[in-house]
């Protein structure tokens, strides 16, 4: 059931060759006790769509690629709907199945590449709308006693990006499967310009979810490199908050900084804005370099180690910090 020496290329979708000790697929709870209680490794690491993992080595441990699959109508409510994922569906899919349904939320998170189990890890969001914003409740695996336990919303303790999952808790549980909170009277959200320009270039006046989700996709599809032909992981970095004496001093040089309002005496700036500003947007080395049409974006045209893209963003990083005084994270997980 263990494979031994494992190319990870067809599992990230950076495309990066590196090679794991062990590598096995689980599409059910009970396959995945009887791995883990076989399993003679001591890393552990769960793999869903790939796509938001940069590999920079090779894996000595254990790579478990999670394929529970499931759409279950929990609650079916007048006016809302709950319906639990398998972790392992892939998340376009998802949302194309609710949308086909008339169950709106997730119109606005269309084409994010990935599976659903790594949503809440995340706190996945796209064009005004984040994951908690829907999210009821997830049941994970608890590695350590082998006990299925469920977190509601706020014990996911979501951030921008983030989740107990990717801190305090990382590493100890293994998702299982996500519920979310739909709406049966859909509630459209079109506060990102880039949607509205869309939909008024197609003559859309009244849209449907489905017209939103067409908008996104659109959107995406005309920005994005997919990742099916050039390797990427989407955004690299985080949109960083500041304060907002940091955002005055940028806006001494440049006025136009895009800005948005966070927290209370706190704006966040736009990353792709701020890498090509610092001339890296369709820079491009050897086999890899940053997108030309999203300087969010960090590519793998084909050939490229993991060290490389990742020592490119260090770079970025710190030409970043000398022009701007802002500090980029990476939204990317490294290994």
């Amino acid at each position: 059931m263990i494979q031994q020496h494992v190319n990870l290329k067809p599992y990230n979708t950076f495309g990066i060759e590196v090679y794991a000790a062990g590598f096995a697929r689980f599409s059910t709870i009970t396959e995945l006790k009887t791995i883990l209680e076989s399993n003679p490794f001591t890393q552990l690491l769960i793999l869903g769509g790939g796509s938001n993992l940069l590999l920079t080595k090779d894996y000595d441990g254990l790579v478990l690629k999670n394929e529970i699959q499931g759409f279950t109508i929990l609650e079916d409510a007048s006016e809302n709907v709950i319906i639990e994922a398998g972790a392992g569906e892939i998340w376009h899919e998802f949302v194309m199945k609710c949308i086909e349904n008339g169950y709106a939320g997730v119109e606005n998170l269309s084409l994010i590449p990935g599976s659903v189990g790594a949503s809440p890890m995340q706190n996945i969001g796209a064009y005004g709308v984040e994951i908690k914003d829907i999210f009821h409740h997830l049941k994970a695996y608890h590695i350590a006693s082998g006990e299925i336990h469920t977190f509601d919303k706020e014990e996911c303790h979501f951030g921008y990006r983030e989740s107990v999952f990717k801190n305090i808790y990382k590493g100890q549980y293994i998702i299982c499967s996500v519920a979310f909170e739909l709406s049966k009277s859909p509630k459209i959200n079109t506060s990102y310009g880039a949607i509205e320009t869309e939909l008024k270039a197609k003559n859309i006046l009244e849209p449907t979810i489905r017209d939103v989700s067409n908008a996104v996709i659109s959107i995406r599809q005309s920005k994005l490199p997919d990742p099916k032909v050039i390797g990427n992981a989407g955004s690299f970095f985080k949109n960083p908050v500041v304060d907002e004496m940091i955002v005055q001093k940028i806006q001494e040089n440049f006025p136009d900084v895009p800005n948005y309002p966070a927290s209370e005496g706190k704006r966040k700036l736009a990353a792709g804005w701020l890498i090509e500003q610092a001339g890296w947007k369709g820079k491009t080395i050897e086999t890899y370099g940053v997108h030309k049409l999203q300087a969010l974006v960090l590519v793998n045209y084909g050939g490229s180690t993991g060290k490389q893209v990742y020592d490119l963003s260090t770079q970025i990083i710190e030409s970043i910090e000398e022009k701007f005084g802002v500090t980029l994270e990476r939204e990317v997980n490294i290994l």
